[in-house]
């Protein structure tokens, strides 16, 4: 029976091997220091936010336009969208059986005058009393009521514009039998010059509002308040600023909340009956503590950043933010100017982490995000 024998230098080149490997494992677990994080210091700064509201415009004057007989359209005179002026003829509706009536109702006139006139002689040679005459001259009167009620009733066939405006959404068309008691008016005309935009604030908002205005009472808060911007329903804002003219004194029982008006310049047409959008009311910070929104994260319900103390520890904060505006929060406590804050990457933080800081201007982490895709 044969001995295998292994060779003393094997023994020692598994030994050296093992050795080896146990260092590397060593060295691959050792600690590699605090990891590297932007920082930036907290200012104050002057911002301005804004706080939107659904909207809905009309022009300041929409006149309804009714027949005021009834009678089949036998022209229409204009086209939707037509600018209009005040007295000018939109349609005409047939009156042939009411010239009819007026020449009746003329003849009537006659006869009544002429018997007036054959009643005053007799009368001045005291052949007939006074009391035949004064019941001619009712008569008479009676016919002329009766004959400017007719014309008067022609006159309505000529359907004018009651105001200077743009001609809307014409319902009916030549034919069509109209009368006063349609439900539905002919069309409408509006007086786009300017137009109003009515939006409204629930009664919480609306307190925090008008409180915080300048004056000593609502006309007077009115009269402060800043200029009101429009979004337009594409997402673009109306090129010209609008005023607040008018707060509802009363409250809307089934909705609570309180309707606002505010009117704007539409010298360029741009807006009109119907049009939808946004109210942007601006609201200015002065001197406010802002953090990046980047530089924050929530739990909970609650808005945290991460500070650094002296000895390079990223803490946990908590902060109220107080309003929201573009990429910025506007905080009101939990922050002072000149603290330290980790700037970028807070998801990768756990607790109290130390850090290595690298400090970058506020301005590079708070400029604005570039929208790329609408």
């Amino acid at each position: 029976m044969k001995t295998i024998k292994t060779p003393l230098i094997a023994v020692f080149a598994s030994i050296t091997l093992y050795v080896s490997c146990g260092n590397n494992d060593q060295k691959q677990q050792a600690p590699q220091g605090p990891m590297p994080f932007q920082v930036t210091t907290v200012p104050q700064k002057t911002v301005t936010g804004f706080t939107s509201y659904p909207t809905r415009i009309e022009g300041v004057n929409n006149s309804e336009v009714r027949a005021k007989i009834s009678g089949y359209i036998t022209d229409v005179l204009v086209d939707e969208g037509q600018q209009v002026k005040k007295g000018q003829t939109l349609f005409k509706l047939e009156t042939q059986s009411l010239s009819q009536d007026a020449a009746a109702a003329k003849a009537t006139v006659n006869a009544a005058q002429v018997e007036v006139e054959k009643l005053k002689p007799l009368v001045e040679k005291n052949i007939i009393s006074n009391v035949q005459l004064e019941t001619a001259k009712a008569k008479l009167q009676q016919a002329k009521s009766a004959y400017n009620s007719i014309g008067a009733n022609i006159d309505y066939g000529t359907i004018k514009s009651p105001v200077d405006g743009y001609v809307g959404a014409i319902r009916l068309r030549k034919g069509t039998l109209v009368s006063p008691s349609n439900p539905e008016p002919l069309t409408t005309v509006s007086d786009i010059s300017n137009v109003y935009a009515y939006f409204s604030m629930n009664e919480s908002d609306y307190l925090d509002f008008i409180q915080n205005s300048e004056g000593k009472d609502v006309p007077s808060k009115i009269k402060n308040l800043p200029k009101v911007t429009l979004v337009l329903a594409n997402g673009t804002d109306y090129d010209v600023e609008g005023t607040i003219e008018t707060i509802n004194s009363q409250v809307n029982v089934n909705t609570g909340s309180i309707s606002f008006r505010a009117v704007f310049d539409n010298a360029n047409r741009l807006l009109t009956n119907g049009n939808s959008g946004k109210i942007k009311i601006p609201k200015t910070y002065k001197d406010a503590v802002v953090v990046p929104k980047e530089a924050t994260y929530e739990q909970q319900g609650s808005t945290y950043v991460y500070k650094l103390t002296e000895n390079n520890m990223a803490v946990a904060s908590r902060i109220n933010v107080l309003a929201d505006v573009d990429n910025l929060f506007v905080v009101s406590e939990g922050l002072k100017p000149g603290d330290k804050i980790v700037a970028k990457g807070v998801a990768k933080l756990r607790g109290d982490t130390p850090i290595k800081p690298m400090e970058v201007p506020f301005d590079s982490i708070a400029k604005p995000i570039e929208r790329v895709f609408r």
